[in-house]
Protein backbone atom coordinates (compact mmCIF):
# COMPACT_ATOMS: atom_id res chain seq x y z
CA UNK A 1 0.00 0.00 0.00
CA UNK A 2 1.59 3.25 -1.17
CA UNK A 3 2.42 5.91 1.38
CA UNK A 4 0.86 9.22 0.33
CA UNK A 5 1.67 12.84 1.15
CA UNK A 6 -1.29 15.21 1.21
CA UNK A 7 -2.38 18.54 2.59
CA UNK A 8 -5.58 18.45 4.63
CA UNK A 9 -7.70 21.55 5.26
CA UNK A 10 -10.51 21.79 7.83
CA UNK A 11 -12.70 24.88 7.37
CA UNK A 12 -14.23 25.92 10.68
CA UNK A 13 -16.67 28.61 11.63
CA UNK A 14 -13.97 30.79 13.16
CA UNK A 15 -10.68 29.15 12.15
CA UNK A 16 -9.37 27.17 9.18
CA UNK A 17 -6.81 24.54 10.14
CA UNK A 18 -4.47 22.71 7.80
CA UNK A 19 -1.85 20.01 8.10
CA UNK A 20 0.77 18.24 6.06
CA UNK A 21 -0.21 14.59 6.45
CA UNK A 22 1.35 11.33 5.36
CA UNK A 23 0.13 7.76 5.51
CA UNK A 24 -2.11 5.18 3.89
CA UNK A 25 -5.86 4.69 3.61
CA UNK A 26 -5.76 2.89 6.97
CA UNK A 27 -3.71 5.30 9.07
CA UNK A 28 -2.35 8.82 8.70
CA UNK A 29 -0.34 11.22 10.84
CA UNK A 30 0.12 14.98 10.72
CA UNK A 31 3.67 16.26 10.32
CA UNK A 32 3.26 20.06 10.17
CA UNK A 33 0.38 22.41 10.98
CA UNK A 34 -0.83 25.84 9.95
CA UNK A 35 -3.96 27.84 10.61
CA UNK A 36 -5.71 31.07 9.71
CA UNK A 37 -8.84 32.92 10.78
CA UNK A 38 -11.78 31.95 8.54
CA UNK A 39 -12.81 34.95 6.39
CA UNK A 40 -16.44 35.96 6.14
CA UNK A 41 -16.48 35.95 2.33
CA UNK A 42 -15.87 33.15 -0.16
CA UNK A 43 -13.12 34.63 -2.35
CA UNK A 44 -10.80 35.42 0.59
CA UNK A 45 -11.49 31.93 1.98
CA UNK A 46 -10.34 30.33 -1.27
CA UNK A 47 -7.21 32.50 -1.11
CA UNK A 48 -6.55 31.31 2.45
CA UNK A 49 -6.91 27.65 1.42
CA UNK A 50 -4.48 28.13 -1.47
CA UNK A 51 -2.06 29.95 0.85
CA UNK A 52 -2.16 27.15 3.41
CA UNK A 53 -1.63 24.48 0.75
CA UNK A 54 1.34 26.41 -0.69
CA UNK A 55 2.87 26.95 2.75
CA UNK A 56 2.65 23.31 3.76
CA UNK A 57 3.57 22.02 0.31
CA UNK A 58 6.74 24.11 0.36
CA UNK A 59 7.58 22.70 3.79
CA UNK A 60 7.27 19.11 2.58
CA UNK A 61 10.21 16.96 1.53
CA UNK A 62 7.87 15.14 -0.84
CA UNK A 63 5.65 16.19 -3.72
CA UNK A 64 2.04 16.70 -2.64
CA UNK A 65 -0.14 13.95 -4.09
CA UNK A 66 -3.56 15.45 -3.32
CA UNK A 67 -5.48 17.85 -1.10
CA UNK A 68 -8.44 17.07 1.15
CA UNK A 69 -10.79 19.88 2.18
CA UNK A 70 -13.65 19.48 4.64
CA UNK A 71 -16.35 21.93 5.69
CA UNK A 72 -19.53 22.11 7.76
CA UNK A 73 -23.10 22.34 6.50
CA UNK A 74 -24.70 20.30 3.74
CA UNK A 75 -21.98 18.76 1.57
CA UNK A 76 -22.39 16.67 -1.56
CA UNK A 77 -19.18 14.62 -1.38
CA UNK A 78 -19.85 12.72 -4.60
CA UNK A 79 -19.80 15.95 -6.64
CA UNK A 80 -17.49 18.00 -4.40
CA UNK A 81 -20.13 20.67 -3.78
CA UNK A 82 -20.79 22.79 -0.71
CA UNK A 83 -24.59 22.83 -0.87
CA UNK A 84 -25.52 24.97 2.14
CA UNK A 85 -24.13 26.22 5.41
CA UNK A 86 -25.69 28.34 8.12
CA UNK A 87 -22.56 30.12 9.30
CA UNK A 88 -20.24 30.34 6.26
CA UNK A 89 -20.43 32.23 2.94
CA UNK A 90 -21.40 29.76 0.23
CA UNK A 91 -24.30 27.97 -1.41
CA UNK A 92 -24.07 25.34 -4.16
CA UNK A 93 -20.35 26.05 -4.59
CA UNK A 94 -18.23 23.45 -6.49
CA UNK A 95 -15.24 23.36 -4.14
CA UNK A 96 -13.79 20.18 -5.62
CA UNK A 97 -13.70 21.36 -9.23
CA UNK A 98 -12.64 24.94 -8.44
CA UNK A 99 -9.82 23.99 -6.10
CA UNK A 100 -8.57 21.12 -8.29
CA UNK A 101 -8.13 23.61 -11.12
CA UNK A 102 -6.57 26.22 -8.85
CA UNK A 103 -4.16 23.92 -6.98
CA UNK A 104 -3.21 21.61 -9.83
CA UNK A 105 -3.60 18.40 -7.84
CA UNK A 106 -6.61 16.15 -7.12
CA UNK A 107 -8.86 17.68 -4.46
CA UNK A 108 -11.36 15.72 -2.35
CA UNK A 109 -14.09 17.84 -0.76
CA UNK A 110 -16.11 16.43 2.11
CA UNK A 111 -18.12 17.10 5.23
CA UNK A 112 -16.09 17.95 8.34
CA UNK A 113 -18.05 15.74 10.72
CA UNK A 114 -18.26 12.75 8.40
CA UNK A 115 -14.53 13.10 7.76
CA UNK A 116 -13.82 13.20 11.49
CA UNK A 117 -16.06 10.17 11.86
CA UNK A 118 -14.14 8.37 9.14
CA UNK A 119 -10.90 9.02 11.00
CA UNK A 120 -12.32 7.82 14.31
CA UNK A 121 -13.66 4.69 12.58
CA UNK A 122 -10.39 3.77 10.89
CA UNK A 123 -7.92 4.72 13.60
CA UNK A 124 -9.72 6.06 16.68
CA UNK A 125 -12.45 5.50 19.26
CA UNK A 126 -14.93 3.83 16.86
CA UNK A 127 -12.47 1.38 15.30
CA UNK A 128 -14.16 -1.65 16.91
CA UNK A 129 -17.75 -0.59 16.11
CA UNK A 130 -20.13 -1.25 13.22
CA UNK A 131 -23.00 0.99 14.33
CA UNK A 132 -22.20 4.27 16.02
CA UNK A 133 -22.60 8.03 15.86
CA UNK A 134 -19.47 10.18 16.00
CA UNK A 135 -20.64 13.58 17.24
CA UNK A 136 -18.18 16.49 17.41
CA UNK A 137 -19.48 19.44 19.43
CA UNK A 138 -18.02 22.77 18.36
CA UNK A 139 -19.45 25.88 16.72
CA UNK A 140 -22.29 23.59 15.65
CA UNK A 141 -23.29 19.97 16.23
CA UNK A 142 -23.66 17.17 13.69
CA UNK A 143 -23.13 13.44 13.65
CA UNK A 144 -21.28 11.01 11.41
CA UNK A 145 -23.55 7.98 11.11
CA UNK A 146 -21.72 4.66 11.04
CA UNK A 147 -24.30 2.11 9.87
CA UNK A 148 -23.30 -1.52 9.33
CA UNK A 149 -19.65 -0.51 9.10
CA UNK A 150 -20.01 2.33 6.58
CA UNK A 151 -20.38 6.09 6.95
CA UNK A 152 -23.83 7.05 5.67
CA UNK A 153 -24.18 10.48 4.06
CA UNK A 154 -27.75 10.56 2.74
CA UNK A 155 -26.41 12.41 -0.33
CA UNK A 156 -25.07 15.06 2.01
CA UNK A 157 -28.15 15.59 4.16
CA UNK A 158 -27.73 12.96 6.89
CA UNK A 159 -26.49 13.50 10.42
CA UNK A 160 -27.72 17.01 11.23
CA UNK A 161 -28.56 16.09 14.81
CA UNK A 162 -27.82 19.67 15.88
CA UNK A 163 -31.03 20.72 14.17
CA UNK A 164 -33.39 18.31 15.87
CA UNK A 165 -36.09 20.10 17.87
CA UNK A 166 -35.68 19.18 21.54
CA UNK A 167 -38.35 21.55 22.80
CA UNK A 168 -36.54 24.52 24.37
CA UNK A 169 -38.24 27.13 22.19
CA UNK A 170 -35.22 29.25 21.19
CA UNK A 171 -34.69 30.39 17.60
CA UNK A 172 -31.76 28.81 15.73
CA UNK A 173 -29.72 30.52 13.02
CA UNK A 174 -31.13 27.92 10.60
CA UNK A 175 -34.61 29.41 11.09
CA UNK A 176 -36.05 26.54 13.13
CA UNK A 177 -37.07 26.54 16.77
CA UNK A 178 -35.66 24.34 19.52
CA UNK A 179 -32.51 23.00 17.83
CA UNK A 180 -30.01 21.02 19.91
CA UNK A 181 -27.06 23.19 18.89
CA UNK A 182 -28.80 26.42 19.91
CA UNK A 183 -28.53 25.17 23.47
CA UNK A 184 -25.62 22.73 23.50
CA UNK A 185 -22.90 23.70 21.03
CA UNK A 186 -19.69 25.14 22.44
CA UNK A 187 -20.56 28.49 20.91
CA UNK A 188 -24.08 28.39 22.39
CA UNK A 189 -22.81 27.60 25.89
CA UNK A 190 -20.49 30.60 25.84
CA UNK A 191 -23.14 32.86 24.31
CA UNK A 192 -25.86 31.80 26.74
CA UNK A 193 -23.60 32.20 29.75
CA UNK A 194 -22.74 35.75 28.69
CA UNK A 195 -26.40 36.55 28.05
CA UNK A 196 -27.34 35.21 31.48
CA UNK A 197 -24.59 36.92 33.48
CA UNK A 198 -23.42 39.86 31.39
CA UNK A 199 -19.88 38.50 31.71
CA UNK A 200 -18.07 37.79 28.43
CA UNK A 201 -16.20 34.47 28.19
CA UNK A 202 -13.77 33.23 25.56
CA UNK A 203 -15.57 29.94 25.02
CA UNK A 204 -17.26 26.91 26.55
CA UNK A 205 -13.97 25.84 28.16
CA UNK A 206 -14.12 28.91 30.38
CA UNK A 207 -17.71 28.10 31.33
CA UNK A 208 -16.59 24.55 32.15
CA UNK A 209 -13.99 25.91 34.57
CA UNK A 210 -16.71 27.93 36.28
CA UNK A 211 -18.88 24.81 36.48
CA UNK A 212 -16.04 22.98 38.25
CA UNK A 213 -15.86 25.89 40.70
CA UNK A 214 -19.58 25.48 41.38
CA UNK A 215 -20.70 28.84 40.00
CA UNK A 216 -24.51 28.71 39.93
CA UNK A 217 -25.09 30.43 36.58
CA UNK A 218 -22.45 28.31 34.83
CA UNK A 219 -23.95 25.13 36.29
CA UNK A 220 -27.43 26.14 35.07
CA UNK A 221 -26.22 26.81 31.51
CA UNK A 222 -24.24 23.55 31.52
CA UNK A 223 -27.20 21.49 32.73
CA UNK A 224 -29.44 22.96 30.01
CA UNK A 225 -26.81 22.02 27.42
CA UNK A 226 -26.53 18.49 28.78
CA UNK A 227 -30.32 18.09 28.71
CA UNK A 228 -30.47 19.18 25.05
CA UNK A 229 -27.64 16.80 24.13
CA UNK A 230 -29.29 13.91 25.95
CA UNK A 231 -32.57 14.52 24.14
CA UNK A 232 -30.76 14.61 20.82
CA UNK A 233 -28.96 11.34 21.60
CA UNK A 234 -32.32 9.82 22.58
CA UNK A 235 -33.54 10.53 19.04
CA UNK A 236 -30.46 8.79 17.64
CA UNK A 237 -30.99 5.82 19.95
CA UNK A 238 -34.63 5.55 18.92
CA UNK A 239 -34.04 5.75 15.16
CA UNK A 240 -30.64 4.10 14.71
CA UNK A 241 -29.86 2.04 17.81
CA UNK A 242 -26.12 2.78 17.83
CA UNK A 243 -23.75 0.75 19.98
CA UNK A 244 -22.02 3.96 21.03
CA UNK A 245 -22.01 7.71 20.63
CA UNK A 246 -18.48 9.09 20.33
CA UNK A 247 -18.29 12.66 21.62
CA UNK A 248 -15.67 14.91 20.06
CA UNK A 249 -14.91 18.53 19.38
CA UNK A 250 -13.96 21.20 21.86
CA UNK A 251 -16.73 20.44 24.36
CA UNK A 252 -15.58 16.83 24.76
CA UNK A 253 -12.33 18.14 26.26
CA UNK A 254 -14.39 18.69 29.41
CA UNK A 255 -14.26 14.90 29.86
CA UNK A 256 -16.18 13.58 32.86
CA UNK A 257 -17.71 17.01 33.48
CA UNK A 258 -19.68 16.39 30.28
CA UNK A 259 -19.95 12.61 30.13
CA UNK A 260 -21.09 11.90 33.71
CA UNK A 261 -24.14 14.20 33.78
CA UNK A 262 -24.93 13.33 30.16
CA UNK A 263 -24.95 9.62 31.01
CA UNK A 264 -27.17 10.27 34.03
CA UNK A 265 -29.63 12.39 32.02
CA UNK A 266 -29.74 9.87 29.19
CA UNK A 267 -30.44 7.06 31.67
CA UNK A 268 -33.41 9.10 32.89
CA UNK A 269 -34.78 9.45 29.34
CA UNK A 270 -34.15 5.97 27.91
CA UNK A 271 -37.20 3.71 27.88
CA UNK A 272 -37.05 0.74 25.48
CA UNK A 273 -34.15 1.97 23.34
CA UNK A 274 -30.70 0.40 23.31
CA UNK A 275 -28.61 2.50 25.67
CA UNK A 276 -25.60 3.68 23.66
CA UNK A 277 -22.21 3.68 25.32
CA UNK A 278 -20.79 7.20 25.60
CA UNK A 279 -17.17 7.42 24.49
CA UNK A 280 -14.76 10.32 24.11
CA UNK A 281 -13.16 10.74 20.71
CA UNK A 282 -9.54 9.60 20.50
CA UNK A 283 -8.22 12.01 17.88
CA UNK A 284 -9.14 15.34 19.46
CA UNK A 285 -9.25 18.41 17.27
CA UNK A 286 -7.09 16.64 14.65
CA UNK A 287 -9.94 14.33 13.63
CA UNK A 288 -11.31 16.69 10.97
CA UNK A 289 -8.12 17.18 9.01
CA UNK A 290 -7.01 13.57 9.50
CA UNK A 291 -10.33 12.59 7.95
CA UNK A 292 -9.74 15.11 5.16
CA UNK A 293 -6.39 13.44 4.50
CA UNK A 294 -8.06 10.01 4.36
CA UNK A 295 -10.59 11.35 1.83
CA UNK A 296 -7.73 12.66 -0.31
CA UNK A 297 -5.93 9.31 -0.16
CA UNK A 298 -9.16 7.43 -0.93
CA UNK A 299 -9.53 9.61 -4.04
CA UNK A 300 -6.06 8.58 -5.17
CA UNK A 301 -6.71 4.91 -4.45
CA UNK A 302 -10.11 4.79 -6.17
Amino acid sequence: MARRHVVAVDIGGTETKAALVSGTSESVAAEKHARRATPGELAPLLDIIAELVDELGNASEHEIDAVGIVAPGIVDEANGVGVYTTNLPWSQFPFGAVMTERLGVPVAFGHDVRAAGLAECRMGAAKDLRNAVIMPIGTGIAGALLLDGRIYSGEGFAGEIGHVNVGHGELCACGQIGCVETMASSAAIARRYTARTGTPVKGAAEVALRVRDGEQDAVAVWHEAVDALARGILVLATLLGPEAVVLGGGLALAGDLLVDPLRERLDGLIAFQRRPELRLAALGDEAGFLGAALLAIDTLEA
